[in-house]
C-alpha cells in the first residue's frame, strides 16, 4: 500500500497548484505589462511556475506534510519553499523565457503566491478544526497503548486536520497518570461502542505476540472499525514490509483492501460524479414530474422516502427512494414483503423496475453513496444482524451502493430467512475485498440489461 503521506502530498501539491495558478493568473490581469488576452505569453509563464513548482515540491518530498508543526514552523517551512522556487524559476527564466518577457512579474506573481499560500492554509486548518468540534467528516480514533510511539502518532493526530482525524484518547494500564487515559484493554470493545470509535492505532510491543494481534483484529472486524498496528522495532519495518506511514512512523494495515488505495479511490469517486450526473441531468430530470404525479394520485403522502441507514464506517446517513408504499408507522422496522398490502400499484412498478431508486443518485453525487457497493440497510437490521453475523459490519468499509454485487445475483428483497442475509454478506465481502473497476462496470451492466437483478423486487 502506498505511505498515507503520498495520499496527504498529493492533496496539498494540487491545493498549491491551483493557488500558484490564480496568483498567476490575478496578477496578469494586475499588470499593465502582461495581458490575459496574450494566451502564448499566459502559457508560458503558467509552464514555468508548474513545471518550478513540482520540481521543488518533490525536492522537499520529506518537508510538505505539516506533521509536526505549529503555525509558526508552516510559515518557516513554506518560506524555505519559497525561496527555492524563485532559485527554480530563475534557472527555468534562463532556459525558456524569451529576454523580452518581464521578470519582475515572476517576482510578482510568487509574492502573492507566497502571500495567498498562508492565508489559505491558516483558513482550512481554522475551518477543519471548527469541523472537528462539531464532529463532522471525521473519524474518531483510540491508541491502545500508552508510550512514545502513541505519543507521537496523537501529536499528528492533533496538529494535521487534513487526515480527518479526531483523537479521543488512550486506552492503557488503570496505574497510568495520563490524563487522555479513558480506560484499561480489557474494556476495550465497550469503550469502542461508548465512544463511537472509527478507528484503532495499537501501539504495544505486545501485539507481536500474534495471539494479542488475533484477538484485537477479530474485534475491530467484527464492530467494523479500521484498525492499524504500530510496530515498536520501526527501523526493521521500514525496510522489510509494504506498509503505509504518518509521519515518518510505520503503520501496518491488517485490514487491506483494494480501496484503501487513493487511485482506486479517486477512481471510483470520479465515475461516480460522472454516472450520477448524467442520470440526474438526462433521466432523472424528466422523469421526476411524471412519476411524482403518478406517485401523489396513487396515494396520500410525500414522492420521496426518506430514511436512516448505516453509511461508510458505520456513519449513518439520509437515504433517498421514490416512496413505493402507503405511509405506515412499520417503515423502518419491518421490510416490504411479496405482495405486501402496503404496497401501492404504481410503487410495485417503481420496486420491480428498481426505478424507485433513482433518487439515491443524489446520495452518490453528495459522496455518500456509490453506484456500486452494498447496499445500505435500516438502522434496525445493522444492529441485528451484527450480532448474528461475524464480518457483517466490514460491510461498511467502503461507501454502500445503488446496486451491487449481491442485488445482481439475485440477493435483494425481503430476509425472511437468517440465510438470505448471511449470502448477502458473504457476495458483499468478495466485493470488497476484490473490488476492481470493471467489475462495477460488469455490475451495472448486470443490473441494466441481467434477469438476476430483477428478482424477488416487488
Amino acid at each position: 500500500m502506498k505511505a498515507r503521506e503520498t495520499e496527504l502530498a498529493y492533496v496539498y501539491l494540487f491545493f498549491d497548484l491551483i493557488i500558484l495558478n490564480l496568483s498567476v493568473i490575478f496578477m496578469a490581469w494586475l499588470s499593465f505589462s502582461i495581458s490575459l488576452r496574450n494566451y502564448y505569453e499566459i502559457s508560458i509563464y503558467l509552464l514555468q511556475g508548474n513545471l518550478a513548482w513540482i520540481i521543488v515540491y518533490f525536492i522537499f518530498s520529506k518537508k510538505n506534510l505539516f506533521l509536526r508543526d505549529g503555525f509558526i514552523n508552516r510559515i518557516i517551512r513554506i518560506t524555505k519553499r519559497t525561496l527555492a522556487f524563485l532559485v527554480i524559476l530563475a534557472v527555468l527564466a534562463f532556459l525558456l523565457i524569451p529576454k523580452w518577457y518581464s521578470r519582475s512579474f515572476l517576482i510578482e506573481y510568487t509574492t502573492l503566491f507566497y502571500v495567498a499560500k498562508i492565508i489559505f492554509y491558516y483558513f482550512l486548518y481554522k475551518y477543519l478544526k471548527f469541523r472537528r468540534k462539531k464532529g463532522k467528516n471525521i473519524s474518531r480514533v483510540i491508541i491502545l497503548g500508552v508510550n512514545h510511539n502513541s505519543h507521537l502518532i496523537r501529536k499528528i493526530i492533533d496538529s494535521n486536520y487534513l487526515m480527518g482525524y479526531q483523537f479521543i484518547g488512550f486506552v492503557g494500564d488503570n496505574n497510568s497518570n495520563d490524563p487522555d487515559v479513558i480506560g484499561p484493554p480489557e474494556d476495550m470493545a465497550s469503550l469502542i461502542d461508548q465512544h463511537q470509535v472509527q478507528m484503532v492505532f495499537v501501539a504495544m510491543s505486545s501485539f507481536t505476540e500474534g495471539v494479542r494481534e488475533h484477538e484485537i483484529l477479530k474485534m475491530c472486524n467484527q464492530k467494523g472499525i479500521r484498525l492499524r498496528f504500530i510496530p515498536e522495532n520501526q527501523s526493521w519495518y521500514k525496510s522489510r514490509l509494504n506498509r503505509e506511514s504518518v509521519g515518518g512512523l510505520v503503520l501496518i494495515n491488517p485490514q487491506e483492501i483494494p480501496l484503501d488505495d487513493l487511485g482506486s479511490r479517486a477512481l471510483k469517486r470520479l465515475f461516480d460524479l460522472l454516472f450520477s450526473s448524467f442520470v440526474i441531468l438526462f433521466v432523472f430530470s424528466w422523469t421526476l414530474p411524471v412519476i411524482a404525479l403518478l406517485i401523489k394520485l396513487s396515494s396520500k403522502g410525500p414522492v420521496f422516502f426518506v430514511q436512516k441507514r448505516t453509511g461508510f464506517n458505520n456513519k449513518t446517513f439520509t437515504c433517498l427512494k421514490f416512496r413505493s408504499m402507503q405511509v405506515n408507522g412499520d417503515a423502518d422496522k419491518k421490510q416490504a414483503t411479496a405482495n405486501d398490502h402496503r404496497t401501492t400499484r404504481i410503487g410495485q412498478f417503481l420496486r420491480r423496475t428498481n426505478i424507485d431508486e433513482f433518487p439515491q443518485f443524489f446520495n452518490v453525487f453528495m459522496g455518500q453513496m456509490s453506484v456500486v457497493g452494498p447496499r445500505p440497510h435500516m438502522l434496525k437490521h445493522t444492529e441485528e444482524y451484527s450480532k448474528l453475523i461475524r464480518h457483517y459490519l466490514i460491510r461498511h468499509y467502503v461507501k454502500p451502493g445503488v446496486t451491487g454485487w449481491a442485488q445482481v445475483n439475485g440477493l435483494r428483497g425481503e430476509t425472511d430467512e437468517f440465510w438470505k442475509m448471511e449470502e448477502r454478506v458473504k457476495h458483499d465481502m468478495m466485493y470488497i475485498e476484490n473490488w476492481a473497476f470493471g467489475w462495477d462496470i460488469a455490475i451495472i451492466w448486470q443490473t441494466l440489461f441481467g434477469t438476476e437483478a430483477y428478482k424477488n423486487a416487488g
